[in-house]
């Protein structure tokens, strides 16, 4: 690493906000992996092992209230990072009453659609549309320029229709969008050659009109750095960006998927390179954060996990006979 600290002075106080979602979000996950496993979770676990790095990079430049965030359903860290607290996706997990969702909808599948967060869901092209059709409703309210909209998705949802209708109207509506593309190398089991025959996905952003950037998403502060910039960009009215980011998946699609069909020499090259590892190291190298430093970071995400997790659990579940409009807290929406 070549860059000095003060090439990157700007960069210091979000990189230590992201690099603490990064860790909070793995601690987490892995909790929920092993609570899953142990058949203390219901319904589907979608990890982000090996996305830390992009979505955190994603969340840490947003203000809930303002900008507008439709997250990767397995992004935890991006979710941290816009300022969600941990505690609801416990709540989510164990579908407690208390939780955004009020224990209705579970999971990955939880938002703050009044602050810009929206809920994220399975069928991400569509949630693209929804983000441009919010960037227009703050146009129309005179919110816009100022205002930016993050819509997150995969290789594999870039072959959608909704996708490209909603890519194609921010475009011609020059409106301030930044679309990420997390590069898996693989939707679900699909492998990118059997999934686009363009030399690279930046081809289509470029194809919408839209200025493309790219970055490795296990490289965490060229991660940031691209984000930054292409935030930037469409906050001061440069229209949408498309952002590429390459990694791969660590994990299955969700727990129930042993990833089988990626290849093992694959998987050991990523492992060599977690941008967990390469985020504290880089850190350390720019003077930015010490060996202690790390440790405590590490040990107060596994105390603030533990704590969470043992609340969501004592916490009550919905009651399926209750009316909603009866009950003393105000709904998420």
């Amino acid at each position: 690493m070549t860059d000095t600290s003060e090439t990157h002075a700007e960069l210091k106080e979000p990189a230590l906000r992201a690099y603490r979602a990064m860790v909070l979000a793995r601690t987490f996950d892995s909790k929920i992996s092993a609570l899953y496993k142990a058949g203390k979770i219901m319904g589907g676990v979608f990890l982000g092992r090996g996305h830390e790095a992009i979505a955190a990079s994603e969340g840490v430049f947003l203000t809930p209230g303002k900008d507008i965030y439709f997250s990767f359903i397995r992004e935890q860290a991006g979710r941290i990072a816009w300022g969600e607290p941990i505690i609801e996706g416990a709540r989510s997990y164990f579908g407690s009453a208390l939780g955004y969702m009020r224990g209705r909808d579970g999971n990955v599948h939880r938002g703050q659609p009044k602050e810009g967060y929206i809920v994220p869901i399975s069928h991400l092209g569509s949630g693209v549309a929804v983000v441009a059709g919010g960037l227009i409703a703050k146009r129309l309210n005179g919110e816009v320029p100022g205002a930016v909209g993050v819509a997150c998705v995969g290789d594999g949802t870039t072959s959608t229709g909704a996708l490209h209708e909603a890519a194609n109207l921010a475009a011609v509506e020059h409106l301030p969008l930044v679309l990420v593309v997390t590069n898996n190398q693989f939707a679900y089991s699909t492998p990118n050659i059997r999934q686009f025959a363009c030399a690279s996905l930046l081809d289509r952003g470029r194809g919408y009109g839209m200025a493309a950037h790219e970055t490795d998403g296990t490289d965490f502060m060229a991660t940031l750095k691209t984000m930054k910039q292409a935030i930037d960009a469409a906050r001061r009215g440069e229209g949408p960006q498309w952002v590429l980011a390459n990694t791969l998946r660590m994990c299955g699609h969700g727990e129930h998927d042993d990833a089988s069909y990626i290849p093992q020499e694959l998987k050991d090259a990523y492992a060599a390179k977690d941008c967990l590892d390469v985020a504290a190291r880089q850190l350390l190298q720019l003077g930015w954060i010490t060996e202690e430093e790390i440790e405590r970071i590490r040990q107060e995400c596994a105390d603030e996990v533990q704590t969470a997790v043992a609340l969501a659990q004592r916490e009550p579940e919905p009651d399926p006979y209750s009316d909603w409009s009866a009950t003393s807290w105000e709904p998420a929406y």
